[in-house]
């Protein structure tokens, strides 16, 4: 004999998420940030870094 499934406990978060995307719709996909606040270098490049940067 097969087993039943186990029901699966009611939860508000769920259920209000639900509901939300039926009336609004869902939400946009995720963006990836690239780094917002990126530091600048704090020494020039040197000539060995400038030289293999234009190859």
């Amino acid at each position: 004999m097969a087993r039943k499934k186990k029901a699966k406990r009611f939860r508000a978060v769920t259920a209000v998420k639900e509901l939300a995307r039926e009336q609004v719709g869902a939400p946009p996909a995720g963006k990836i940030v690239l780094e917002k606040k990126k530091k600048p270098e704090k020494h020039k490049p040197t000539l060995g870094k400038l030289l293999t940067e234009t190859e």
